[in-house]
């Protein structure tokens, strides 16, 4: 372990001396109700408001929308997954606990003879 020595004499340094004259502190203090308040979607520089303009989406009817760089991700994204998931589903394989059950009795039953094999396997 290091001496203890060193430090404490680097810490006296460090300590304001009460020789000399304090400063008074000037602190600032404001009420409540003189801070703005931030909301989570209030950004407080600009209005987000748009006046009504009387056109659906604020295109002009003949006028081609423009589009914006995420749409096509998204709806190629969008789509692509979709179908991915209808494939998927399509071709899971049949777990039920029923199609289990008739084809663990179908086995049984051919193993003691009562039911024939299929001739077709």
């Amino acid at each position: 372990m290091p001496p203890l020595a060193p430090l404490r004499a680097s810490l006296r340094t460090l300590k304001p001396s009460t020789k000399t004259a304090s400063t008074p502190r000037i602190t600032s203090t404001r009420a409540f109700s003189a801070t703005t308040t931030t909301r989570a979607a209030d950004h407080a520089h600009e209005d987000h408001y748009d006046p009504p303009s009387g056109w659906l989406f604020g295109v002009k009817p003949g006028e081609k929308p423009e589009k914006e760089g995420w749409e096509n991700v998204f709806v190629y994204g969008f789509f692509g997954s979709l179908a991915l998931g209808v494939v998927g589903y399509a071709f899971k394989p049949d777990t039920s606990i029923q199609t289990w059950a008739l084809e663990e009795a179908r086995r049984r039953l051919e193993v003691e003879g009562i039911l024939k094999e299929p001739e077709d396997k």
